[in-house]
């Protein structure tokens, strides 16, 4: 399929693994351009060595709020069509292990730089006539996840801004869609088998086939999989689909709306 994206340029944040990396890498072999974003230097380098011409790579914590102005003085705007918002959770823990200092960085990792960057992002693709944004959430929006309080608690609120801010500019040709993940075969899963092994004295193993059997589909997706939605979803192909939630989970979710 092709979907209609050469030569239009994308920010990928989360680009040097998981569902960034994967993302970032489906809109290369698609003939897109990206600015692929991430901490891990050494990984970005990798990723602009197989695209020199068509991959910008940026080496920074979005999560501080220099990064947002660095970004906007070093890079161009206008020249995107979209942007892949995506970054990694907070710790796994439980209600009451929690502490107020525990709620300001996850407000600050799930909320508020994801906040800015749109704020940033929205008024210039409004002059553009154009723009999709994805972002990366999780099931949890639609069913908690155990000793994820952080996550269950504060992606709901990224749901909220993302479906006001949709109907805010409807009309203007602009696409704001939340993917909601469940379990994934990604270096992030590794926090939940670790909380629950802990607290249940089991080992990572039994903790992992636990999770497994709560899967209608048997198996935890890939990153690549999902790469193929969000790439579609930043496509001109998805015109049509503003404001939504959309669970990638194997069925797991038993939620019916």
């Amino acid at each position: 399929m092709d979907l209609k994206i050469k030569g239009k340029w994308f920010i990928v944040c989360g680009a040097s693994s998981g569902f960034g990396r994967a993302t970032a890498e489906r809109l290369l072999e698609e003939g897109a351009g990206i600015l692929a974003i991430a901490r891990r230097e050494e990984q970005l380098a990798m990723l602009r060595s197989s695209y020199p011409e068509r991959c910008k790579v940026f080496a920074a914590d979005l999560s501080q709020p220099e990064t947002l102005i660095q970004l906007e003085k070093e890079f161009k705007l206008s020249e995107f069509s979209g942007a892949f918002i995506n970054a990694g959770g907070p710790p796994a823990m439980s209600v009451m292990e929690t502490r107020p200092k525990d709620w300001d960085a996850a407000f600050n990792l799930v909320v508020k730089w994801k906040v800015a960057l749109t704020q940033m992002l929205v008024p210039v693709f409004i002059k553009n006539g154009y723009g999709k944004i994805v972002y990366v959430e999780s099931v949890s929006v639609k069913q908690p996840v155990e000793n994820l309080v952080l996550s269950n608690s504060l992606r709901m609120a990224m749901v909220g801004f993302v479906k006001t801010l949709s109907q805010e500019i409807a009309g203007k040709n602009i696409s704001l869609n939340i993917m909601a993940p469940g379990y994934h075969d990604t270096a992030a899963i590794q926090r939940i088998f670790q909380k629950k092994s802990e607290l249940n004295g089991i080992s990572l193993e039994e903790a992992r086939e636990s999770l497994l059997s709560h899967i209608p589909a048997g198996k935890m997706g890939t990153a690549d999989d999902f790469a193929s939605l969000s790439a579609w979803l930043l496509s001109p192909l998805s015109d049509y689909v503003n404001g939504q939630t959309i669970i990638v989970d194997g069925g797991a979710s038993r939620a019916s709306l």
